[in-house]
This record gives C-alpha cells, sequence and structure tokens, in this order.
C-alpha cells in the first residue's frame, strides 16, 4: 500500500539568474537596490518535481507544503509557488539577515515536525552562496536517508527510487521514506504559472512566522570581510606554430 506523501518544497528568493550581480559600493555583497528578484532556479525545479509527482501517481501526494526563509518581500516566490500548484506556504520572516546553511536546515527541521512531512524536495543549491550544503545538513539534523544531485525521481510505496549524475555515468540509490531529494538541472522544466493563477494566489492564506517561533536562533558562524570583483583576465596572445606557442609557454615558465 502506498504511503501518502506530504511534501516540503524549500523555496528562496534570489537575484534573478538573467542579471549579471554587481558589488555594493561599500564592498561588503551584491548590491541589491533596484534588482529584480526571483525564485532560485534549483527551487522552481524542486517545486516543479513536487508537481509532477502528483500529477503522475494520482492520490499519491497529500500536500505540497512550499516554505521560504528570508525577507518580508519573499512573499511573492511563495504567491507563484500557490500559482503553480502548492497547496500550503510558510514565510519565516528573518528580515534582510543572511542566514547561513546550518541554520537554514534548523528551520526546516522545525517546519517538517510541524508540518509532519514525510518527503523533502529542495534544490541542491542556490545561485547567491552556491553552498550546496542545505539538504545533506537537514538529513543529518532529522536522521533520513538522502540522495542528492537528482535528475530522475519515482516513488513506489513507501519507497523512492533516485538516479543522479556523477561523473563516470549515473547513479541509482533507492530508499525508504522519510527521505531527503535535493534536485540538479536536468530534473524537468519548470512550468509557467498562470495569470489566472497567479491572482488566485494573491487571495490564498500565507503563514507567517519568526525563527524565534520555531525555537530557533539564528548566529552567523561566518564573518564577510571584503567582497571584490575578480582581477580582469588577460586578452590572450595567437601564435602561428608550435615552436612559437612552446617558447611563450617557456617565457611564461609554464613548462
Amino acid at each position: 500500500m502506498s504511503t501518502k506523501l506530504k511534501i516540503l518544497v524549500p523555496v528562496k528568493r534570489v537575484i534573478d539568474f538573467a542579471i549579471k550581480p554587481r558589488i555594493n559600493k561599500a564592498g561588503t555583497g551584491v548590491e541589491k537596490k533596484g534588482v529584480k528578484f526571483s525564485i532560485n532556479p534549483f527551487c522552481d525545479i524542486a517545486l516543479e518535481e513536487s508537481l509532477k509527482l502528483r500529477e503522475a501517481n494520482k492520490g499519491l501526494v497529500e500536500k505540497i507544503h512550499a516554505v521560504s526563509i528570508g525577507p518580508t518581500k519573499a512573499q511573492d516566490i511563495l504567491r507563484t509557488a500557490l500559482a503553480k500548484g502548492a497547496d500550503t506556504t510558510t514565510l519565516v520572516d528573518v528580515g534582510e539577515e543572511e542566514v547561513e546553511p546550518l541554520n537554514v536546515a534548523k528551520i526546516l527541521q522545525k517546519v517538517v515536525e510541524k508540518e509532519q512531512s514525510n518527503l523533502v524536495i529542495l534544490g541542491k543549491q542556490s545561485i547567491d552562496d552556491d553552498a550546496n550544503q542545505t539538504g545533506q545538513i537537514l538529513a543529518g539534523l532529522l536522521n533520513w536517508p538522502q540522495a542528492t544531485n537528482a535528475s530522475k525521481v519515482e516513488v513506489s510505496g513507501d519507497e523512492v527510487s533516485v538516479t543522479r549524475e556523477v561523473d563516470g555515468g549515473a547513479d541509482t540509490l533507492k530508499a525508504k521514506l522519510p527521505m531527503i531529494v535535493t534536485t540538479d538541472l536536468r530534473l524537468n522544466e519548470p512550468r509557467y504559472a498562470s495569470l489566472p493563477n497567479i491572482m488566485k494566489a494573491k487571495k490564498k492564506p500565507l503563514e507567517k512566522l519568526k525563527a524565534s517561533d520555531l525555537g530557533v536562533e539564528i548566529a552567523s558562524r561566518l564573518e564577510t570581510l571584503k567582497v571584490e570583483e575578480p582581477p580582469a583576465r588577460a586578452p590572450g596572445v595567437k601564435v602561428e606554430n608550435v615552436d612559437e606557442l612552446v617558447a611563450k609557454l617557456r617565457d611564461a615558465k609554464a613548462i
């Protein structure tokens, strides 16, 4: 008999992937004023996969709950998640504070327990810090099995099969629920939210919490001293033949 899935999908508000980030004048981080924000692409893929599981297995998915940890403005991406098909959402409002992966995982652990989720599908990383840590830490905190970098997800009964891309080809893992799955780029192509659904999502309830409501204290363990652009690359040099190439490499002490 199939186990009903209560899927939790964490989604993060990040600077839109099509925009090139700029360092702010203070050199403390990237410029966020006047910049377009959207749902993290990997999170969008995780949401799409949860929707696909529901569509492909009638009656399997009981609920899809989207959660975001971020500023008040992160309500926008939760409304997008609702418009695409998420059933319920929670915003854990932390203001403009940067929350490190360990604290994100601690908050998600509390949300998992609150929502009684048995499957967490989340992006393998966010495109702002590229940490690729939250899923793994969450699995450790919950003591659940995990499968990272998923390129295919299948559910049969209480067992989840995940195919993941590795250097040598593909690796398939199987584990019983409850489970953590992190998604890779080639898993699927996220759908667009229709205008009628976007309008409907604006009227749907959205739960708002603080980290303290979940008993989690946010404390940074890392300090950013300075953020700066990488040095500009020197222009390349064309050579006419192999002998000239070898000479250039010797001059550069590369050989």
